[in-house]
């Protein structure tokens, strides 16, 4: 019985085009409120460039030939993907499932509860695309792009959230309250902002810590592959980083529907 049960939660789940049409919900609610959704991610980037990078950046020696700027400007595309796609998929889908009870409204339709949390899913990486896009918007206005190969940021920057996104849900599917959610704010998404090769390199810190950040933290890999990306230094650890998001997000994405699937159905 137990074999079985573990079994279910990795049992792929039957997806239709109605995926969509939870996405489209979430969309046009995000679109009706769509000014107090652009600015925060529009004026903290900018915010970070001038205290940090022109502030602090006077006193820092470049690092891997760049200045501190420009070592941090990939850094904050990163962390605004992490953000959006997380808080997206525990505050936000708590709420509709919890208080809005917009999962049972859906759920009385032909929509399945498996269609739900994947739209959910998705709706957290799009959050992370348009966001990534706002913060690299600001980027580029501060001339810290330097190869054309930025354009494919915007694909790690939906692959990133997708997997921010699916281990969110799987925090939401275990949530007793929404209070819960101050411990992996403060025990996952804190370290993964300062540990994953943001702010410094990380080679400032001891292996193990190093191996520790490469292993269990996805936004080292996310930030990895942004900072190449817009600097055009490809190197062979992109692929390390690609197999590594490849590898996670499809288990994270079946197990966080299956979790959310067995809590919703009591």
């Amino acid at each position: 019985m137990k074999h079985a049960k573990t079994t279910s939660l990795f049992k792929v789940p039957k997806l239709t085009y109605r995926v969509w049409k939870v996405w489209q919900r979430d969309f046009d609610v995000f679109m009706k409120t769509w000014k107090v959704n652009f600015f925060p991610p529009l004026l903290e980037p900018i915010f970070f460039l001038v205290a940090m990078g022109y502030g602090l950046g006077t006193f820092v020696q470049p690092i891997q030939g760049l200045s501190y700027i420009q070592f941090i400007a990939p850094a904050l595309i990163s962390i605004s993907i992490m953000y959006s796609s997380f808080f997206e998929c525990t505050y936000g889908s708590f709420v509709r499932m919890y208080y809005q009870k917009t999962f049972d409204a859906i759920i009385a339709t032909p929509i399945s509860i498996e269609e739900v949390i994947a739209g959910e899913l998705l709706w957290g990486a799009t959050r992370s695309l348009i966001s990534s896009i706002i913060v690299l918007a600001v980027v580029g206005a501060f001339g810290l792009i330097s190869s054309p190969l930025f354009i494919l940021i915007l694909l790690v920057a939906f692959l990133g959230g997708l997997t921010f996104s699916t281990i969110a849900m799987i925090f939401t599917s275990l949530a007793p309250s929404i209070d819960f959610f101050n411990y992996p704010a403060f025990l996952f998404i804190t370290p993964m902002f300062l540990l994953s090769g943001t702010f410094f390199p990380l080679t400032s810190l001891p292996p193990f810590m190093q191996v520790f950040a490469k292993t269990f933290l996805p936004l080292t890999h996310v930030v990895n592959l942004i900072r190449s990306l817009i600097i055009g230094n490809l190197e062979t650890s992109l692929l390390i980083s690609l197999a590594w998001i490849a590898a996670v997000t499809p288990v994270f994405f079946v197990l966080s529907i299956n979790l959310m699937k067995r809590r919703l159905i009591k």
